[in-house]
């Protein structure tokens, strides 16, 4: 299992975030100036299976990729963090396609065959799709 590149504004979220994590996660990743965990999306719609807090980190510095592993539900069992509810992937895609999100801890994916890591410098992700760099990077956000 491999993860490629894909911009953040390709991935569609289906989760709030807590903000105080993905503060912590942000100063996390500046220190480092590396990504180490991809996101996980599903191959065909491109939703967010585990990672909106990344995501949320990516667009706040408004990068231009990110790692992703692309999968289905063949290969991913979900279920609820909240005691007593089920969710199923008919659920998060609806969910998906609507617009709206799942509270804060709602969906749990649960990776049969594990996740790459991956280490990917920060300055690789800055690079412009265009010719115009993102203003995070060329402010020097990661400096």
């Amino acid at each position: 299992m491999e993860y490629c590149l894909l911009s953040p504004a390709q991935l569609i979220p289906t989760e709030e975030v807590n903000l105080d994590s993905v503060d912590e996660l942000q100063a996390k990743i500046l220190q480092a100036r590396s990504w180490t965990a991809p996101i996980t999306a599903e191959k065909d719609a491109l939703f967010v299976m585990d990672g909106h807090h990344r995501l949320t980190v990516a667009h706040r510095l408004r990068l231009s990729a990110v790692p992703v592993v692309l999968l289905d539900y063949d290969s991913v069992r979900v279920e609820s963090w909240r005691p007593g509810e089920t969710i199923t992937p008919a659920e998060i895609f609806e969910m998906a396609r609507s617009g709206r999100k799942f509270p804060y801890k709602t969906t749990r994916h649960i990776f049969t065959h594990g996740l790459p890591i991956c280490d990917v410098p920060l300055e690789l992700l800055c690079k412009p799709a265009s010719s115009e760099m993102a203003p995070a990077c060329a402010a020097g956000a990661l400096s």
